[in-house]
């Protein structure tokens, strides 16, 4: 059973996709919005091959570039304009950003400032950088 944090992921890029075929007028794809979501978070997430995600989904491996593509574009366009983001950073006393998704380590603090560094994901204290 899947969890309810995966469920509103493939919700929410089904979603997106739908308001964008109904924006462009497409008129239909081969496969619907929900399966489309979940093969491309497939190749996303668990990094699987487009030429096992097409052959097992009767499309070709281009159609799932082409999916891919479109839903990475689609997310980028709902991410706050770097300028923005930056801004944010300034205004909460951040000093330095990284962009790559790296997690650097660092001791654990005190008081409210505690939880707020500690990564579930890496079990441990550390700044998080922005994917």
């Amino acid at each position: 059973m899947p969890s309810a944090a995966v469920t509103r992921t493939v919700k929410h890029l089904a979603d997106l996709l739908r308001r964008h075929l109904k924006a462009i007028r497409s008129r239909w794809r081969i496969l619907p919005p929900g399966k489309i979501a979940v093969i491309v978070l497939a190749v996303l997430r668990h990094d699987q091959r487009l030429a096992d995600m097409a052959g097992g989904n009767n499309v070709s491996e281009s159609t799932v570039r082409r999916w891919r593509d479109e839903l990475i574009t689609l997310l980028a366009a709902q991410d706050p304009r770097l300028d923005r983001a930056l801004k944010k950073v300034a205004k909460q006393g951040g000093e330095v950003v990284l962009i790559d998704g790296t997690l650097i380590p660092t001791q654990r603090r005190t008081g409210k400032a505690d939880r707020r560094n500690y990564s579930g994901k890496h079990p441990h204290h550390g700044l998080h950088s922005s994917p």
